[in-house]
């Protein structure tokens, strides 16, 4: 049986020292999980951010534009739709859809079935600009997944949706 590394510490585990120190009574198994996904989280956004700034995007219009580019050909969904399923109130909605239809990543047109409706599609730029930066932010999430083996990759992707299901109940896809 071959040893395992000794694991190398990280920020959390100074915090989980220190409460230990002061509060040796505190059970921190929690902290220590979502200590790490916090920073994960953080450190992850800050690097995929980047990388779609390299397309002249942030990570908001990304959603916007992926959202798009998922519902398939032609690219089209309400204004509602996008602000549902992005979790965003129609203000915010609103702004994104303003600077990417200033861009031309987005028309907004009437909805031929609601005289009442606005229907968002991706243009070809935007289509473009959204395929490109999806590379290039899996990318940099593949890199830092170098770390782990492909079995621990699939492990813990099963241990975050059940702990995801938990707090968050079923998602529909």
């Amino acid at each position: 049986m071959s040893a395992q590394p000794p694991q190398r510490r990280d920020p959390v585990d100074a915090i989980i020292g220190q409460w230990a120190e002061v509060r040796p009574d505190l059970d921190t198994a929690a902290m220590e999980v979502f200590g790490r996904i916090y920073r994960l989280s953080r450190a992850m956004g800050d690097r995929t951010e980047k990388a779609y700034a390299r397309f002249g995007i942030a990570r908001g219009e990304f959603d916007v534009l992926a959202t798009l580019r998922r519902a398939g050909e032609p690219y089209t969904l309400s204004p509602r739709q996008l602000s549902s399923t992005l979790m965003l109130t129609t203000g915010g909605m609103t702004g994104r859809l303003d600077k990417l239809e200033r861009a031309g990543l987005v028309r907004r047109s009437p909805d031929p079935h609601d005289r009442r409706g606005l229907q968002v599609t991706l243009t070809e730029e935007g289509l473009s600009r959204v395929d490109g930066s999806v590379g290039a932010g899996l990318a940099v999430q593949t890199e830092a997944l170098a770390a782990l083996d492909s079995e621990q990759v699939g492990q813990l992707a099963d241990l975050l949706r059940e702990l995801l299901n938990a707090t968050e109940g079923p998602q529909q896809p």
